[in-house]
């Protein structure tokens, strides 16, 4: 039986990838590193810093450089951007009818903590969450590893079968498979369905998702759902007897 959600931020719960794209590459700039581009790094975001940094400037991030560009990002993002970015439309609700399905919330992000703490602030979703794991769970191995994912079975006391990870990047996809995790994709993140094929699911962003969640992979809730969704799950098969339009999400077996 389902028990927890696994949950990325940027680019699933928060429109920020851009964002931390172009801290990088203001950071980057201001160090000699001006052909660098925030498009060449939007693709790789999603990754932690200890695969992103070395792969566009071959700076190991545990070096004394690599450390100092990283904490001068951090810092950069913090104040340059993230006043700026939103939650994506219907998050919070999404994620109360998650909890009113009876599973746990629990974050696998490759962000580190300073700025998890932020971005759930500015998502408007702190108080809904039942456990967090960010970049220092991963044991210096950032996604696409499964270290983040392992972290977060652990603390959200779940099986890899109990669990569904729902991100935005073919990182998100990989990491959850290597532990044995189902993936909901959502294409908020700016990938579309190919490289995000691996998932079980593939939804526009958390509206699409709130609104199929019934027959979505969290479709079934979790322990003690059935009694806090009796009322919803006899609107479901009402509306399902009406006309409707396909609102576009892709499933896939």
């Amino acid at each position: 039986m389902l028990s927890a959600v696994l949950l990325d931020v940027d680019g699933t719960l928060i429109d920020s990838n851009e964002a931390h794209a172009r801290a990088w590459a203001d950071i980057l700039r201001d160090h000699g590193w001006s052909e660098i581009t925030w498009q060449q790094i939007l693709p790789l975001i999603g990754m932690g810093g200890d695969k992103l940094l070395p792969q566009v400037t071959g700076i190991e991030i545990t070096s004394p450089r690599g450390k100092a560009l990283a904490k001068e990002r951090t810092e950069h993002f913090l104040t340059a951007y993230a006043p700026t970015i939103r939650a994506f439309p219907k998050t919070r609700e999404l994620l109360e009818a998650i909890r009113d399905r009876g599973l746990k919330r629990v974050i696998a992000t490759s962000a580190n903590e300073d700025e998890l703490e932020i971005l759930l602030e500015r998502a408007g979703v702190a108080d809904l969450i039942t456990r967090e794991t960010t970049s220092d769970d991963a044991k210096g191995k950032s996604k696409p590893d499964p270290n983040i994912i392992v972290a977060a079975l652990a603390k959200a006391h779940a099986a890899p079968g109990e669990a569904v990870m729902i991100g935005d990047t073919p990182y998100d996809v990989a990491a959850a498979t290597k532990a044995g995790v189902k993936t909901i994709a959502f294409r908020s993140g700016g990938w579309g369905d190919e490289p995000l094929a691996g998932a079980a699911a593939i939804y526009a962003g958390p509206a699409e998702l709130l609104e199929r969640i019934g027959e979505s992979p969290l479709g079934s809730g979790g322990p003690g759902s059935s009694a806090r969704h009796g009322t919803a799950a006899a609107l479901s098969v009402a509306r399902s007897n009406s006309p409707t339009t396909d609102s576009g999400g892709t499933t896939h077996g």
